[in-house]
């Protein structure tokens, strides 16, 4: 046996020994953790990030392409190349922030995005188009409560804490600018053809799949989020820029108002997150609507929504263009509201809704129904800030007293724009007297439901809806001496309750299933306003499963109402075959 030589002594190997032997205090998380903390550029930081939603915060992607596709064969290689898109779409977005520490609370609110869409793509089922996004934007404090719950908060904090613990620990080190500037521009670059060469090497398979499957693209978390929330902050600032055109112009009232003996009293209902096939009068196997049946209402079975949403729905219903035509302007036009407001009748937007009229009554007199409300009602009918429909009926006479006398004189015209059946939180949606079906869900983690128990709420919100337009009637019969009382109720879009594995409503229109866009439009008619606009009932009644759509609801109310004005067409009026003699001033 060989001696072994001075320099390579015990001694001399013992420190080389102890450096590449682990202390006895070093564990697997230690070892994690400490490769944690290794100083590293921005952008390792970046893609690590990026890797780590693609994986983690997309699950309701992989899901819905294994369903499109089928078989494994077929559903994944489009998973895998979503998954290189997604990367290198958010390695590009990133690599603009892959600069230094102070990026971290940006970095992290990305995550925190993406996890809270998730938990709402898995819960829900909806996707963040721009028109989504803007309705989260402009959700109140009482929708964000009843949004909230504890399966929320464990879903974001299951795809929130590693991160959040990887960048705390992370430490990013400082570049030259130079040299971090045109690093992150290669990175970008990089990402880029990465992207573009995927995407062209299975060009055949995926262009047919994004093509037929549009709502895909609106599924890439967060890319699609920070897209949508993108266009939804800006695009207020490009509608700011807008002119806005007039349409009043040359409005009169008709020959009806010609030494009438009463004015007319017309009170539009716009409801909420209604469906027509929920509602009893429509054919419904639940009674669901026995206050309506009892006044005699007609009730249009077939009408159709301009959107799935309410701000997409509402100043679409209100206004002189066509759905294409509303939806492809590039100015904004007055409204229903203006013109009725120039020919000379009272006018009053009630809204019982914290999200507001979407502008379609900022020229108009308009009210907040749970303004000015006192202790006794709001104790009875509001919770917080926010109040049942009934609360739109107290004090309303006062509310229309105060509209100028002379206005008053001609006509008055009220929309009472409803709460209806919001959700999901569809048990805060009725009151206890009307709650009869039951159990009901009582919490707005729908998936903790049975069907039926959510079907049973939403169907207690229909039959509060029911009662409040039947009281509204009353009202309006008890004004029968003084007015020529009518109404119209129509909603502005509908609801998915499971459908499809969708629930609430918000599914881009072109490919949203009929049940959000199916809604329920009723009428009813005192003795004073069908003498006076010459109403056949029997014509009417003959019309009821007519197709119509948001679209007839401008030219409906000018023609009943007899205003005269250029924008109006005899066409889309549901109720102009029905007047035996031509009433409305000339056109």
């Amino acid at each position: 046996m060989s001696r072994i030589p001075a320099q390579f002594s015990s001694s001399s190997l013992s420190p080389a020994l102890d450096s590449e032997t682990p202390s006895t205090g070093t564990t697997p998380w230690r070892v994690v953790d400490e490769w944690f903390a290794r100083p590293r550029p921005a952008r390792h930081v970046v893609v690590g990030l990026s890797l780590y939603l693609a994986v983690f915060a997309n699950w309701p992607l992989w899901r819905e392409l294994a369903r499109i596709g089928g078989a494994p064969s077929v559903y994944l290689p489009s998973i895998a190349l979503m998954s290189l898109l997604l990367v290198c779409g958010m390695v590009a977005i990133l690599s603009f922030t892959a600069w230094s520490r102070a990026m971290k609370p940006l970095w992290f609110g990305v995550v925190v995005l993406a996890a809270v869409v998730q938990h709402y793509m898995l819960t829900y089922h909806v996707v963040m188009d721009p028109t989504m996004m803007a309705n989260a934007l402009q959700t109140d404090a009482n929708e964000v409560h009843d949004l909230m719950s504890w399966r929320m908060a464990f879903n974001v904090l299951w795809v929130a804490a590693l991160p959040a613990w990887a960048l705390w620990r992370a430490r990013v080190v400082a570049e030259p600018v130079f040299s971090q500037t045109w690093r992150n521009a290669a990175l970008l670059l990089i990402a880029a053809a990465v992207a573009a060469g995927g995407a062209l090497a299975m060009s055949r398979q995926f262009a047919p799949l994004m093509r037929n499957n549009v709502h895909l693209r609106y599924m890439l978390n967060p890319l699609a989020s920070i897209y949508s929330t993108t266009v939804a902050a800006v695009r207020p600032w490009l509608v700011h820029g807008r002119k806005l055109i007039p349409v009043s112009g040359g409005t009169v009232l008709g020959a009806s108002y010609a030494g009438q003996a009463k004015p007319p009293l017309f009170v539009l209902v716009v409801g909420e997150t209604a469906r027509a096939d929920h509602f009893g009068l429509n054919g419904y196997a639940r009674n669901t609507t026995p206050q309506l049946a009892a006044r005699h209402v007609l009730s249009y079975r077939d009408v159709r929504s301009c959107g799935t949403n309410t701000l997409a729905s509402v100043p679409c219903m209100f206004s002189p263009l066509t759905k294409d035509g509303f939806e492809a302007r590039s100015d904004d036009y007055e409204n229903l509201m203006d013109v009725l407001q120039a020919s000379g009748l009272a006018v009053l937007w009630l809204d019982n809704q914290a999200g507001g009229c979407k502008g379609v009554c900022d020229r108009v007199p308009h009210a907040s129904a749970f303004d000015h409300v006192d202790a006794a009602v709001r104790s009875t009918l509001c919770d917080a800030d926010e109040c049942l429909d009934d609360v739109m009926l107290r004090g309303l006479d006062e509310r229309i007293a105060a509209l100028p006398a002379e206005r008053r004189a001609k006509g008055i015209v009220l929309v009472m724009h409803q709460m209806g059946s919001h959700g999901p939180a569809y048990y805060k949606r009725s009151s206890q007297e009307v709650k009869r079906f039951m159990p009901e869900c009582k919490t707005n983690a729908l998936d903790e439901c049975s069907h039926s128990e959510l079907i049973n709420g939403y169907d207690n919100s229909i039959a509060y809806t029911d009662r409040f337009l039947g009281k509204t009637i009353d009202w309006l019969q008890a004004h029968s001496s003084a007015f020529d009382p009518a109404l119209l109720y129509l909603s502005d879009h509908g609801e998915s309750l499971g459908e499809y594995g969708l629930f609430l409503h918000g599914v881009p229109y072109g490919f949203a299933p009929d049940v959000q866009k199916h809604v329920p439009m009723v009428t009813w008619f005192g003795e004073g306003m069908v003498a006076r606009s010459k109403l056949s009932r029997s014509c009417m009644e003959s019309g009821v499963d007519k197709p119509l759509t948001h679209d007839n609801l401008y030219h409906t109310v000018l023609g009943l109402m007899d205003v005269g004005t250029p924008t109006y067409e005899r066409s889309l009026d549901a109720l102009a075959a029905c007047r035996t003699t031509a009433s409305v001033a000339s056109r």
